[in-house]
């Protein structure tokens, strides 16, 4: 990707790997972000390409380079840059030297498996993530006993739980197995999935995500990753476009 100066703050974040256009936007708003020594946190502040931009005191660069890549997350690694409370991080499983500009594309828990994106391309992180575009996320869910159609059929109703004041819902499914569930979602609330089971009296004993729009786990194993094809980023851009939705 060709950089243009000047080019705003949020956006020159986001190119050096530091997270979505949006996430990057909440590092200048809480003060977390140095143009030229001088703390900054109006939105619309633009810098150049000879400006010294820092984050928490340490300087950041973007890259010309547009990075793209599927991984199959293992169970036990988390999607954060940085916790705390974790030693295994998803991104380190791509093995790059640029590894540090990489940001997750949404993201799966602890606990889950499968597909996850990872890119430095801030703009189109931003936009699949975003609700608006119902981009499709597809997964596979194991539970403890057999599922009742009737409680699936309310889940692609809606549910109302106590920390939405939107419902929790799946776009579609189909049942594999009585325990097997093929699940789709196009908004994807913080850990939508297992709190619908739960509500329904469910344990999910595994939950891999297998498809992000058109872009599928395919044969990937676990903890493996693959660079997506040219196709597979134009077909995410496409799902974002207004075309795309007119």
């Amino acid at each position: 990707m060709k950089l243009e100066y000047p080019m705003r703050l949020q956006a020159y974040l986001a190119k050096s790997g530091c997270g979505s256009r949006r996430s990057c936007e909440t590092l200048i708003t809480s003060g977390r972000v140095k143009v030229n020594t001088r703390v900054v946190t109006e939105l619309g502040t633009k810098v150049d390409k000879d400006d010294a931009v820092m984050l928490d005191d340490q300087p950041v660069e973007p890259s010309e380079q547009s990075y793209y890549f599927a991984l199959n997350k293992p169970k036990g690694y988390v999607c954060a840059n940085y916790d705390p409370f974790n030693k295994l991080y998803a991104r380190d499983l791509i093995d790059i030297p640029d590894r540090s500009l990489l940001f997750h594309v949404g993201r799966l828990d602890k606990d889950s498996i499968g597909l996850i994106l990872f890119t430095n391309d801030g703009q189109l992180a931003n936009a699949v993530m975003h609700p608006s575009h119902e981009i499709e996320k597809e997964y596979i869910v194991q539970t403890d006993r057999p599922v009742d159609k009737r409680d699936l059929a309310e889940m692609h109703r809606g549910i109302y739980l106590e920390d939405s004041r939107s419902p929790y819902k799946i776009k579609s499914y189909s049942q594999v197995f009585n325990r097997v569930i093929r699940v789709v979602l196009t908004e994807g609330k913080n850990r939508e999935i297992r709190k619908l089971f739960d509500y329904f009296g469910y344990e999910v004993k595994q939950l891999q995500r297998i498809r992000i729009g058109q872009i599928e786990l395919g044969e990937l194993k676990l903890g493996q990753y693959r660079r997506l094809e040219q196709w597979e980023v134009q077909s995410l851009y496409k799902e974002v476009s207004d075309e795309s939705r007119d």
